[in-house]
């Protein structure tokens, strides 16, 4: 289901509390104008984990205050926006009175349900325990059988997934030989060979946060012989789950045979009778398996959205779906994850000259590889 989305920055520098008043006016602004909000993503700048637990639990009382009984999927993560502001939002919206949307609450998780003609969504974000800010397998386990609780409290498993986020705290350390993004993937292979059945994976991105832990953010549907969903390749590189291992870092666990690649698709398509668009996963300056552009953050963001463009072309999509033809695209949101705040500057110019006038918003944020500068996301309406 189309999703109309927006970028809300202070207008004034103050603290997060300060900063995440503004924006959550904004946003109040927005609901009146006739929208209801469907995921908030809340990234702020903290100086360590006591101080994001402290800062998570104000953001989401002021949420649950505003928007109970049908509150929006929430997540708020360590990812500095850009300075001088310690906080920034991005939003997802649908029209007021268009869909059925029902909120819940699992295991203090607020989750939003929309149901149509065409089927039924879940979006959930803040997916975590909290409670393992140094030892990644433990999150990630934590937060997988959230997941999975979440989804079987709607008669779903992940089967039902079509996009996932995944943030892992200081996502390249390596400790005792093991880096906490190997761990993450190690973890996400187990859940998937348990639960998941179905040959594709999800659209995914994989980013760092700051200070610890693992969070999950996703959305499931109803699966049904009216939706198409159907995995985007990128002709130019090799699928992520099949990465040869020398590109995997740290040591492989003991009982397994091998390092488990990162299991998601490049892009994925979903379909149904009336709408067409793709979830775009988290895209860098790789071609093949390979880093291109080290060093240079101009090579580095030419190249990723290169790499974001090949996945939208219609002649390819085309040929993945029967029905009306796609002929065009429009870009309805870029997420774009810089690993240091020096180079803001170069990417938002070149960005500007691409895509003129899309909502964009750009975060601090450590890459899955530590010659990777940045990563973009993206969500697209087929037309």
């Amino acid at each position: 289901m189309p999703k109309t989305y927006k970028i809300y920055l202070p207008a004034i520098e103050g603290c997060v509390e300060e900063e995440w008043k503004f924006c959550l006016n904004q946003i109040e602004s927005t609901c009146q104008s006739g929208y209801i909000p469907v995921k908030l993503n809340v990234f702020i700048d903290v100086l360590d984990f006591e101080s994001f637990i402290i800062a998570k639990d104000k953001i989401s009382k002021s949420v649950t205050h505003k928007f109970s009984p049908c509150c929006p999927a929430l997540n708020i993560t360590v990812q500095p926006p850009e300075k001088p502001w310690k906080v920034a939002v991005e939003a997802s919206f649908i029209p007021s009175g268009t869909l059925k949307v029902t909120g819940k609450i699992f295991s203090s998780i607020p989750y939003l349900i929309i149901e149509s003609e065409t089927g039924k969504e879940i979006w959930a974000g803040g997916v975590s325990s909290y409670l393992y800010p140094e030892d990644t397998r433990e999150a990630a386990e934590k937060a997988f059988d959230l997941m999975v609780a979440i989804l079987e409290n709607e008669q779903m498993s992940l089967n039902n997934l079509i996009r996932q986020w995944n943030y892992i705290g200081n996502i390249l350390d390596i400790k005792d030989g093991y880096q906490n993004y190997q761990i993450f993937n190690e973890v996400r292979n187990d859940y998937y060979s348990r639960y998941r059945k179905v040959k594709s994976y999800p659209s995914a991105t994989g980013v760092g946060i700051k200070h610890g832990g693992v969070i999950l953010d996703f959305c499931a549907v109803e699966l049904s012989e009216s939706l198409k969903i159907r995995a985007v390749e990128n002709p130019n590189q090799i699928n992520a789950y099949n990465y040869g291992q020398q590109v995997l870092m740290g040591l492989k666990d003991i009982d397994k045979a091998m390092k488990h690649a990162p299991q998601f698709e490049r892009a994925l398509l979903v379909a149904n009778n009336h709408d067409a668009y793709l979830h775009i996963s988290g895209t860098a300056s790789i071609i093949g398996q390979e880093t291109i552009g080290k060093d240079d953050i101009g090579k580095q963001t030419i190249v990723t959205i290169e790499n974001v463009k090949k996945l939208t072309e219609t002649e390819r999509i085309n040929k993945l779906i029967s029905g009306p033809v796609i002929s065009g695209e429009k870009y309805s949101l870029f997420r774009i994850y810089i690993r240091k705040q020096s180079d803001f500057r170069i990417v938002h110019q070149i960005f500007n000259e691409q895509f003129p006038g899309v909502p964009a918003i750009y975060i601090e944020a450590d890459i899955c590889r530590d010659d990777l500068l940045m990563e973009i996301e993206a969500e697209v309406e087929l037309t």
